[in-house]
């Protein structure tokens, strides 16, 4: 079982001193059968007044800071060592319920998911929902893992990976149309492909684990990244990743699961002051093996 370390700092900076509001901090790996928190730390600059850590409604560990005193720099740094164990390789039996599309969700399981299979945005030319049942055989049944790989490696190889600097997730319709857009644009456009055929699917915030070498040809690292989840009757939630076409957990660190990207924001918070007093925010993320990391400390 590998062990990781993932090294999160963020800095924002001020042009004189400023004073803080509550800031909420979701940057704590959520533990699971196959991903373990072993030890964790979060370090704030200038030090809160208070700070508090809650579960939120999906169960993720949040930290809410409230400050008192005024600054020209704010930072947080986030330090978690991690024992993951990446589930075997997602595959479904003909006997398994969800094999083939359609498929029906259980009675008593129905209610828990409705929330994740009820579109949540709007599509009133039908542009999104033609794209979702192009992975739909001319003639039912379709195998599920077919639409659901179909999606994940179509996204890759169709759109164009690029980073943004606005706030905030583009509409699923501005990434079909664009054919572009970051690992949150890809991860929700994805998910509410499968929410218009009937799957239930939720947005995951975290990590993305690069190997050594550019062999994978891995894009979204360095930063946050976000996939998708998938719940199957039997099978459970199911990672997928359309940026950079995972299957599984596999190099996927998790943090938070949520409904919409709006609930499932790394850092947010804000500051009291002139609006141009903001000048710049700087972030540097490192996902290493202990063992890597090691070997760097005593090179």
């Amino acid at each position: 079982m590998p062990l990781l370390t993932i090294h999160h700092k963020t800095v924002y900076r001020y042009a004189r001193p400023v004073a803080f509001g509550e800031h909420r901090i979701m940057l704590r790996p959520r533990d699971g059968h196959d991903l373990r928190v072993l030890d964790s730390a979060l370090v704030i600059d200038p030090q809160p007044m208070s700070l508090r850590w809650i579960h939120d409604v999906f169960g993720n560990s949040v930290a809410i800071a409230a400050f008192d005193e005024r600054a020209d720099t704010l930072s947080f740094v986030s330090t978690a060592t991690v024992e993951h164990n990446p589930a075997d390789t997602f595959a479904l039996t003909p006997d398994d319920p969800a094999y083939f599309y359609p498929f029906l969700y259980d009675d008593e399981e129905f209610p828990d998911l409705q929330q994740f299979i009820t579109p949540q945005y709007g599509d009133p030319n039908g542009e999104l929902s033609a794209w979702a049942r192009r992975f739909l055989d001319v003639e039912a049944p379709t195998p599920t893992f077919k639409i659901l790989s179909g999606m994940t490696h179509g996204i890759r190889e169709a759109f164009s990976y690029r980073k943004r600097y606005e706030q905030g997730t583009q509409h699923p319709l501005d990434t079909l149309r664009t054919q572009s857009g970051t690992c949150r644009d890809y991860a929700l456009f994805m998910i509410e492909a499968l929410r218009r055929l009937g799957i239930a699917a939720r947005f995951v915030s975290g990590y993305l684990a690069m190997p050594p070498g550019s062999a994978h040809g891995y894009v979204g690292g360095g930063s946050t990244h976000a996939w998708v989840q998938v719940y199957l009757p039997s099978a459970g939630w199911i990672e997928f990743d359309p940026t950079n076409g995972i299957v599984g957990t596999r190099d996927l660190i998790r943090v938070a699961v949520a409904r919409d990207p709006r609930q499932a924001i790394p850092l947010h918070g804000v500051y009291l002051g002139v609006a141009d007093a903001f000048l710049g925010m700087d972030v540097d993320i490192n996902v290493v093996s202990v063992g890597e990391n090691a070997e760097q400390e005593t090179a």
